[in-house]
């Protein structure tokens, strides 16, 4: 998926860029850069590699180098980023947080008009830049946004940092989330006088405001377009009307403590835990969440079932950070076996309920169920803390499957029915016929004592907002067009 953070100052803002960047880092597995701009130096920008590295150990012998009062950072996923650009709007730097599936089709227009393309990855187009370039395209930064939003068909967030503020314009539908918070503080300068401090931060988790002392003040709408000063907040754009943010911020990537649209990703865990246990009948002697994302569902559960909760399992943390995740398959299952560690004397003669936050191609959880096996476990019933994944997600790329026949569902589908898009409405419906056999087939497939997936119903209810605010694409193939530059997606 990726994630960013920018901040604007009354003072140098290096460290809250650097330390704001850093909280998103579970985001996103490839690359990072960080920008900043002063009056007298310019811009500043250094781009780096995170697929053998922290984010932390790449830039904190660079940070001297970094001056201003306002600058931005990038965890991503894909391209390298910020892209720097210099163009009628202005000398500009640009973040985002997309997936853009017409980019070629962008870029071969864009080429046909006598635009070039500089910036590659691995020959491969730099996303970033095909936005920027659109930017360019229009009178002001709101009009040029625009034609992003009325050109995509995906999701694009972004953040640019001008030479006087910096510009958030969240993607058109909300599918991914930006936060404003607000910092106010006296402290001491460096010769002993008392000194006021005013910034503003943008960041695609609000989890990284509290330990840097900014206050969250709210979300920028879906669409809406907003520019930071270190003075105040202008509205460049009201927000659109329709939003379709991502459920699986609750799912699986959002940081527990961080709170989208104002609802918590660990009490949306808990809550839809809590209600699948009340509901379970299984007779176990503990319960224990696969780390990280699957723990809050299991406290839930374990609450909601009256089974005990235990950590049979645990994540090794020192050297196996949540973000570190090969592209490659083969090291994939061994990152995933290498972080977590089964607690055998927990496990021995027991039966577990296992709490998980999805299933994608289930090689991780097979594999990992055959360890709790060796490891003493007698039963190994797990519970999925979303419904089945029956549709590939073509707004944010929060998986590395490369086509939907990744998902063991589709390949499940496509055994029983000799075409994989087959029936997809009734397999993503609970408790039909099909359903039930799919959802029993993938338990024998993963070896599995039973397996038990959350309603939909139950999720929704769990987040709290109105299902057509709320994108579940991934769990029944409902999604909105794009927009059109005027109508029901305007305010």
């Amino acid at each position: 998926m990726g994630g960013f953070f920018g901040t604007i100052s009354t003072r140098d803002c290096v460290n809250d860029l650097f330390y704001g960047t850093d909280y998103n880092s579970h985001l996103g597995t490839r690359r990072a850069g960080l920008v900043t701009f002063d009056p007298e130096k310019g811009f500043t920008r250094s781009i780096h590699s995170l697929e053998r590295d922290y984010f932390r150990s790449k830039f904190e012998d660079e940070l001297n180098d970094f001056r201003g009062h306002q600058g931005l950072g990038v965890i991503s996923d894909t391209d390298p980023q910020p892209i720097i650009i210099n163009s009628h709007l202005g000398r500009y730097a640009v973040v985002t947080v997309a997936k853009i599936n017409n980019l070629r089709e962008i870029a071969d227009e864009l080429l046909a008009q006598r635009m070039h393309l500089s910036e590659q990855s691995a020959n491969k187009l730099n996303q970033t830049e095909v936005v920027a370039l659109l930017i360019n395209m229009g009178n002001t930064f709101v009009d040029g946004i625009n034609r992003v939003y009325q050109k995509i068909k995906g999701s694009c967030s972004m953040l640019i940092l001008t030479e006087d503020g910096i510009i958030a314009a969240r993607d058109f539908l909300g599918r991914t989330p930006i936060v404003i918070g607000k910092k106010e503080v006296h402290q001491l300068s460096p010769i002993g006088t008392d000194e006021f401090i005013r910034a503003y931060g943008v960041s695609s988790e609000s989890t990284s405001f509290p330990n840097l002392n900014y206050r969250i003040l709210r979300d920028v709408g879906p669409g809406e377009i907003v520019k930071l000063k270190s003075d105040g907040i202008e509205v460049l754009q009201a927000p659109f009307k329709r939003c379709q943010i991502c459920s699986f911020l609750w799912v699986y990537y959002g940081f527990p403590a961080s709170c989208y649209e104002g609802v918590n990703a660990e009490a949306v865990r808990e809550k839809n835990g809590r209600m699948m246990g009340k509901r379970d009948d299984v007779e176990a002697d503990m319960v224990c969440g696969i780390p990280d994302s699957g723990v809050g569902m299991a406290v839930g559960y374990a609450e909601g079932s009256g089974i005990p909760y235990k950590r049979a399992v645990l994540k090794y943390t020192p050297t196996w950070p949540r973000s570190f995740t090969p592209s490659d398959q083969s090291r994939r299952r061994l990152v995933a076996k290498m972080k977590l560690i089964p607690n055998e004397a927990m496990l021995r003669g027991q039966r577990v309920v296992f709490c998980d936050d999805s299933i994608v191609r289930g090689t991780q959880l097979r594999d990992n169920v055959k360890e709790f096996f060796d490891n003493g476990a007698s039963e190994i019933h797990v519970r999925i803390s979303c419904p089945p994944l029956v549709y590939g997600c073509p707004f944010i790329g929060f998986t590395e499957s490369k086509t939907d026949l990744e998902y063991i569902t589709r390949q499940i589908i496509r055994d029983f029915e000799g075409d994989d898009r087959t029936n997809l409405e009734k397999y993503s419906q609970t408790d039909t016929p099909e359903y039930k056999r799919m959802v029993d087939e993938i338990a024998r497939r993963l070896g599995l004592t039973s397996l038990k997936f959350a309603r939909l119903e139950d999720l929704i209810e769990s987040i709290g907002l109105p299902k057509e605010r709320v994108c579940t694409h991934c769990f029944d193939g409902s999604s909105y067009d794009q927009p059109q530059g005027d109508g029901e997606f305007f305010g």
